[in-house]
């Protein structure tokens, strides 16, 4: 390739799927943090273009050099597909995220080339090489002080995203979650951003959004760091959430300063009930300090609220679990909640121990034709997996029922902005139950095949 005309570069979102007659799920709609970053990263003699699969159609005739996309595992049957279409018209594609890290061999089959790692340390090589036609198969982002991450958002203005601005403060978590996929990425390593660079990109945009996402795997990874970040952002004056690990909600000085910095709630994943599920999954820090009931005691002290996470499969599990689940996140009246099953994600301790048990039902289930999202992709212990299944959609339906979004409403009137979006938040959660159950993974209107790497 020369340097004739500009390069153009088209950056592409997928998205989880696409399910015929039907919009797309409206709280899956959030900006999409790795195509700012790759946007930041990319030289201004470059043309882009970014197209969003969750919000809009993809012209594939539309002129470009190169495409590129970032793939996580729910995305990965749609990722392939798009990048068949463009691969059909003799378009390369990069690939890189995620998914390519944990499966780099497997997103080779789709890809002219594949990015594992962290862009921050190696796209500047990837769009020299594309620049002068000498792209390689393989490229790999060496962990860096996040004093290198950047984020261009110009790529998104006109798209229609749910209001609320996600920024990134750290990355990592050291716990060893069974799971968690972040572990197996990161290393169980945890790392943070300058305190001056998040007050600066929340300068930037404070005057547009009236809520911000720190989109951190674990917020309370590194706390001593946080404790220096707090004072700043209480002085921005900016309202936002994140999510972290509950041993940080058993220090009542650290969320005392949260809600002095603009805290108002927190993503935690309790998991489970059972103590020996807990363990089992390597979340025995769940349990310290009296458990659960004193963190969350805390918590509502200080005025945060709570998005509870449970999962659903471990090997103590049974046809109680949900309800108790339910009763429980109800009683404690947590601000929204997830009953999700157990998904063993590639790469992980999990997904290799179940395939050492040969408990999987699918190989590769994000690939596989008859796998669904809600599915369960492995023999559980103790129970079917349609009653894992079955059993995830009541406890979605008990806790979004009215009756049960009115109860638990009465606990959140004393802040007024979290209050006031109590009730749409809880709706729009109610309204996408039937419509997550059973989604496919890729569009259900693509025809294929999929065009793989010779």
């Amino acid at each position: 390739m020369t340097r004739s005309r500009r390069l153009r570069l088209t950056l592409i979102h997928p998205a989880i799927g696409h399910r015929v007659g039907e919009r797309y799920i409206r709280s899956w709609q959030m900006e999409s943090l790795p195509i700012a970053v790759l946007t930041a990263l990319t030289p201004s003699d470059v043309d882009l273009v970014f197209h969003d699969d969750r919000l809009e159609a993809i012209p594939f005739d539309a002129p470009t050099d190169a495409v590129a996309i970032p793939v996580e595992t729910y995305t990965a049957a749609r990722a392939y597909q798009i990048a068949s279409e463009y691969r059909r018209r003799g378009i390369p594609v990069i690939m890189g995220g995620f998914h390519a890290t944990l499966v780099p061999d497997e997103v080779a089959q789709y890809a002219e080339t594949v990015v594992t790692g962290e862009a921050e340390s190696v796209w500047a090589e990837v769009i020299d090489d594309l620049l002068h036609g000498s792209m390689k198969l393989r490229y790999h982002g060496d962990r860096r002080p996040l004093a290198e991450v950047r984020v261009d958002r110009r790529l998104f203005a006109g798209k229609r995203y749910l209001p609320i601005g996600l920024i990134e403060t750290g990355r990592g978590c050291k716990f060893p979650c069974e799971f968690c996929a972040i572990q197996t990425f990161f290393s169980r390593t945890h790392r943070t951003r300058p305190v001056e660079d998040v007050v600066a990109e929340l300068e930037s945009l404070k005057h547009e959004k009236q809520l911000f996402f720190f989109v951190d795997d674990n917020f309370a990874g590194d706390m001593k760091a946080g404790r220096l970040l707090l004072p700043a952002l209480a002085r921005l004056k900016v309202r936002w959430i994140t999510q972290m690990s509950i041993n940080a909600a058993h220090d009542e000085g650290y969320l005392q300063a949260m809600r002095e910095a603009g805290c108002v709630g927190v993503l935690i994943g309790f998991e489970s009930l059972h103590e020996r599920n807990l363990v089992r999954m390597g979340k025995r820090f769940n349990l310290m300090r009296g458990g659960y009931g004193n963190a969350l005691a805390n918590l509502r002290r200080h005025r945060i609220f709570v998005y509870g996470t449970f999962v659903f499969g471990y090997e103590h599990d049974n046809h109680r679990s949900f309800d108790e689940a339910v009763d429980f996140a109800t009683e404690e009246a947590m601000y929204i909640a997830a009953f999700n099953h157990l998904t063993p994600f590639p790469g992980t301790p999990l997904y290799r121990r179940l395939q050492t048990e040969q408990r999987l039902r699918f190989e590769n289930w994000w690939l596989d034709p008859a796998y669904r999202y809600n599915d369960l992709p492995f023999l559980p212990a103790a129970m079917q997996p349609e009653e894992v299944t079955e059993g995830c959609v009541r406890a979605r339906q008990r806790f979004y029922s009215w009756r049960n979004i009115i109860r638990r409403s009465r606990q959140h009137w004393r802040d007024p902005f979290v209050f006031r979006n109590y009730f749409l938040v809880n709706a729009m959660h109610r309204n996408e139950i039937s419509q997550r159950n059973g989604y496919p993974l890729g569009d259900e209107n693509w025809a294929g095949p999929l065009v793989r790497v010779q």
